[in-house]
C-alpha cells in the first residue's frame, strides 16, 4: 500500500489563497527538496504544484528534484486552455480560478460548505494567444539551466543543482 506519486504544494498557486486564509503552507522549493529526497529513497515521484511564474521556477523545480511540475497559472489565459472568454471594455480576458475558490467550488460540488471559507480566487487574465511561445520560453529555460549547471538531460538537473 501507499502512494506511487505524491503532490507537493499547500498555497504557491497563483490563485490560491490559503496561506493567508489559514497560515499554513511551506516554502514551495524547501517542499520539494524535502519530499523528493524522502519519496525518491522510497521509490516513489513528486509532482510540484504551484510556484512557477517564469522558466527558471520550472527549472528550479526540476532541479530540487520534483518528476513532475503543473504550470497552471503559466498555461492560463492561452487559446488551448479552454477556460472561460469575458469581455470589458472593449478587452478580452480569460478567467483562471483556484480549485478551492468559490467559482471553483460553485461550479463542482455546488458551493462553498456552510463551515468553510473558500481559499482561492478568481482572477480575469488577458487573452494570450497560443500557447507555443509559452511552451518553447519553458523548454528553452530548461535547456538553458541544464547547460549552466552541467546536465546533459531533464532528470540529470537535480543530480547537478546545489542550492544555497
Amino acid at each position: 500500500s501507499g502512494a506511487d506519486i505524491v503532490k507537493v504544494g499547500i498555497g504557491p498557486g497563483s490563485v490560491c489563497t490559503t496561506r493567508v486564509k489559514t497560515g499554513v503552507g511551506y516554502p514551495q522549493l524547501s517542499a520539494v527538496i524535502e519530499c523528493a529526497d524522502a519519496a525518491h529513497g522510497l521509490g516513489g515521484q513528486i509532482i510540484s504544484d504551484g510556484g512557477c511564474t517564469m522558466p527558471g521556477d520550472v527549472a528550479k523545480a526540476f532541479g530540487g528534484g520534483a518528476d513532475f511540475v503543473m504550470l497552471g497559472g503559466m498555461l492560463a489565459g492561452h487559446e488551448e486552455s479552454g477556460g472561460t472568454i469575458v469581455e470589458e471594455n472593449g478587452e478580452k480576458f480569460m478567467l483562471f480560478y483556484g480549485m478551492s475558490s468559490e467559482s471553483a467550488m460553485t461550479r463542482h460540488v455546488g458551493g462553498v460548505a456552510k463551515y468553510r471559507a473558500a481559499e482561492g480566487k478568481t482572477v480575469k487574465l488577458p487573452l494570450r494567444g497560443p500557447v507555443d511561445n509559452t511552451a518553447r520560453d519553458i523548454l528553452g529555460g530548461l535547456r538553458s539551466a541544464c547547460t549552466y549547471v552541467g546536465a546533459s538531460r531533464l532528470k540529470e538537473l537535480t543530480k547537478r543543482t546545489t542550492f544555497i
